[in-house]
């Protein structure tokens, strides 16, 4: 039975380039920063929810060392965080250098309006605000 949920942790190349990104372009604060291979982060009201790992060091625990990271497929994730304002949040974000997937846009059968783009190894992110309904 589970008892608590952890973390969603991403498993990555290269973690500082990762680490800098989550910290200096998405203003996440970390809550551990253990070297160059773990680094977990407070997400909301000092909860931590997202956790970087270095691949090459967790790839031998799971025996699937001899692989190689995909690339040029379609995402099997999405990490979504619900924002405030996400037309504010896209506008703070491009001025801080982030590339965008696309513009803020109404999903109506989602219940929300989205944007989304990559972090450096083309995780998938989505930041959305829940329309208002009447």
């Amino acid at each position: 039975m589970i008892v608590k949920f952890n973390n969603v942790r991403l498993l990555v190349k290269d973690y500082r380039k990762c680490f800098n990104f989550y910290t200096e372009k998405l203003g996440f604060e970390a809550a551990f920063d253990v070297g160059e291979c773990y680094a977990s982060f407070k997400v909301i009201d000092g909860i931590e929810g997202l956790a970087l790992f270095t691949s090459d060091y967790f790839a031998p625990i799971v025996g699937n060392s001899d692989k190689t990271q995909p690339t040029d497929c379609r995402e099997k994730s999405l990490v979504s965080f619900e924002v405030n304002n996400v037309d504010g949040t896209y506008q703070d974000l491009l001025a801080k250098g982030v590339t965008f997937v696309n513009e803020p846009i109404d999903m109506p059968s989602w219940g929300m309006r989205v944007v989304h783009l990559r972090d450096p190894e083309e995780n998938l992110i989505e930041f959305y605000t829940p329309l208002k309904t009447d």
